[in-house]
């Protein structure tokens, strides 16, 4: 074991080299393209029916390319690997490629097009972004409780006011609330809902408009202000670790120069004392 040590390491340290390089990435993010285009194709008859095997060759082509390179990234970090919410998933995602297709697993054939998802792991502003929601969770679901209590809210007074004369829309809690979402997205809200409302009730109006304003306006804004406000904190985030790598990497180059200064001082220091002792 210890024979074999040096080059174990050095293994490790070629692949995580060739990890690192910008190519590696470029060609990973080109596989992924050519895997999404294949699972494409192979959803159309005509084309499956006449191209089916190459599709499948190259598919297989794709999932192997995957294999390896996670397979490449568990030999490079080893214990480190699983401590990456990244990837893991990635790993579960060529994971499931893996699984039978057929008989009961059947239904996991349309799960292969998660792979396409990986491009979110490769390409680091497309990462970013996911982080800067993942970050947003919690003010989001803040948000989402006071949506569901305004919701709840509107939706026992319109199927007291209107549940009589409009059962299909107000009839109850539930078709109360499923109206009032598609009024929220302001989806044929007018014409389609209220005006015909307004005709039996005509101060309808006082109901709904107020109900637009809480939610399609104020609320649906709170969301974004929260996602913008969380994607900057990821970015500042980002844009510090990279400085703090370059700081370190300029700390590194320095103590390098001091040892080589204090390393020519005392190379000069021992060619004096010797021209000295002659």
């Amino acid at each position: 074991m210890t024979a074999h040590a040096p080059g174990y390491d050095g293994l490790r340290a070629r692949l995580r080299d060739l990890l690192a390089r910008p190519v590696t990435e470029y060609v990973i993010v080109a596989v992924i393209i050519v895997n999404a285009i294949v699972l494409g194709l192979e959803t159309s008859p005509v084309i499956y029916e006449r191209f089916g095997p190459l599709l499948k060759a190259i598919d297989t082509l794709c999932l192997w390319i995957f294999t390896i390179e996670i397979a490449a990234r568990v030999f490079v970090e080893r214990l480190r690997f699983p401590f990456s919410a990244w990837n893991l998933f990635d790993f579960v995602v060529v994971a499931i490629a893996w699984l039978p297709s057929s008989g009961a697993f059947a239904v996991l054939r349309a799960l292969r097009v998660l792979r396409v998802l990986r491009l979110i792991t490769v390409v680091p502003s497309m990462r970013r972004v996911v982080s800067g929601l993942l970050q947003a969770i919690p003010g989001v679901g803040a948000i989402i409780a006071l949506m569901a209590l305004v919701f709840y809210v509107f939706s026992v007074m319109t199927t007291m006011l209107y549940g009589a004369t409009f059962p299909d829309w107000f009839g109850s809690i539930p078709r109360s609330a499923y109206t009032l979402f598609q009024i929220m997205t302001l989806e044929s809200w007018s014409m389609g809902i209220v005006r015909p409302v307004m005709e039996k009730h005509p101060y309808a109006w006082a109901v709904f408009i107020p109900f637009i304003l809480v939610t399609s306006f104020t609320v649906l804004n709170l969301f974004i202000g929260i996602i913008v406000n969380a994607m900057q904190a990821e970015q500042e985030e980002a844009m510090h670790a990279e400085h703090e790598q370059r700081r370190q990497e300029i700390a590194e180059v320095l103590t390098e120069v001091r040892a080589l200064r204090r390393e020519v001082a005392s190379l000069r220091k021992g060619g004096m004392s010797t021209g000295t002792s002659q």
